[in-house]
Order: C-alpha cells, then structure tokens, then sequence
C-alpha cells in the first residue's frame, strides 16, 4: 500500500495537534448530514417564498398591472339603473281628465215633486234647533216625512223646483237694511235629484225675501221678537 501524505488537522486531544492520514480522518455522522439537507431546503424555500407571497398591505401577487384596476372597477361599479318603462316624456302633452260636471240646478219653475230634505231651524241664539224630516213623492208628503206642514211643502217644492236653491247675489244687487228677526235655518238633501245645501236668515231685505218664499218647506214663518 502506498503511504498517504500526511496532513495537518485539528483534533482537539488534550490541547494537542496531531497529523493524520486522510484515510483516518473523522468523518461526519449520519445526523449531520440530515442537518445539511434541512438547511438546504430551508434555503430554498427562503427563495421561492417571496415570488409566491403577496405584497404587504394586502395587494394582490405580481402579475399584469394594466388588467388588475380594470378588473376591480368593474367589479365595484353598480349597475346601471333602466329608466322606468312607464316613464313620460317631460316634452309631451299629459291629458288629465276633465272632471264631471257638477249638477245644474233646478231651473224655476213646475218640477217633479221629489224631495228629500233635512230642515233645522234655530229660533234665537241659544235656543233649542228644531229638527224636520220632509219626503215629498211627485209632490205628496210620504209617511216618513216628520214635518208641521208637510202638504204644503210638497205643493210649494213642485210648484217652484228652485224654491231652495236661490241663485248668488248680484254684485248690483241692493237689499234693504233691514232687521226681520233672529231667526235662522238650514236645509240639507235632495231635490228632483239635484243636492240642495241652503242656509237661510232674516237680517235683511233679500233675506227676509228668501226666507218668506221658502216658509212652508222651513215650517217657520219667521219675525221680529
């Protein structure tokens, strides 16, 4: 066998150096390679860890910059709201109905006789109202009417289908200053299928006018104190 050199090595024997043939040398044991093998890997992992995690802050990898932002926008835009189908034209011509004809009043004169009428008359201030029912059929008071003189206010309301609907006061129109009495009243209901919603009084000349020609359907005649 031929002799190996000899080389120096630090082999800590009581403080010693020795040579030794590299045939002897100590070699390292299985746990040290295992050891090596595990720094390794740890290396290669140190490297390959920063491409596949994330930016700090919470960004997203690395990868195309121009798609990223378009992709979030679209993503975080809402969607567009469709104009309702119903929806109008502002420029366009909107019909309204016209709205019904009120009902015209009787007209003076003969009528049909029909009446349904609720009457109060309120004497004086403070004093009781007085309460009539008047059902007048073609011009004959029916069983229901609750009425001082119901005859005669049927006969009146067919003879003057008007009789409670006086028309509005002219603006040149003069009525006396005249005082007929405190007394007041108010008839609410139907006439030959016309709403009637009257009040009456006596404070002067025009009122007491109206007042006398509606005094068989009131029940009252009315005067001075």
């Amino acid at each position: 066998m031929t002799d190996r050199p000899w080389h120096w090595h630090d082999v800590h024997s009581g403080g010693l150096v020795q040579l030794m043939r590299p045939d002897v040398l100590p070699r390292p044991t299985q746990s040290r390679n295992k050891t090596y093998v595990r720094i390794a890997a740890l290396l290669f992992a140190a490297v390959l860890l920063p491409a596949c995690t994330p930016n700090e802050g919470g960004g997203t990898p690395t990868g195309d910059p121009s798609t990223t932002p378009t992709a979030s926008v679209s993503a975080s835009a809402p969607p567009a709201t469709p104009a309702p189908s119903g929806s109008l034209d502002p420029d366009a011509e909107s019909s309204v109905p016209a709205p019904a004809p009120e009902p015209a009043a009787p007209s003076s004169g003969p009528g049909q006789g029909n009446a349904e009428l609720a009457i109060t008359i309120k004497p004086s201030a403070g004093a009781p109202e007085v309460h009539h029912t008047l059902v007048c059929v073609d011009g004959a008071p029916d069983a229901e009417s609750k009425h001082p003189a119901a005859d005669a206010a049927c006969a009146a309301l067919k003879e003057n289908a008007a009789l409670l609907s006086p028309g509005p006061k002219r603006a040149d129109q003069a009525c006396t200053e005249q005082y007929g009495g405190p007394q007041e009243a108010a008839v609410t209901g139907v006439v030959d299928g016309v709403p009637v919603d009257t009040a009456f009084a006596r404070t002067n000349g025009c009122e007491i006018s109206a007042w006398d020609a509606a005094k068989d359907v009131l029940g009252a005649a009315g005067g001075a104190a």
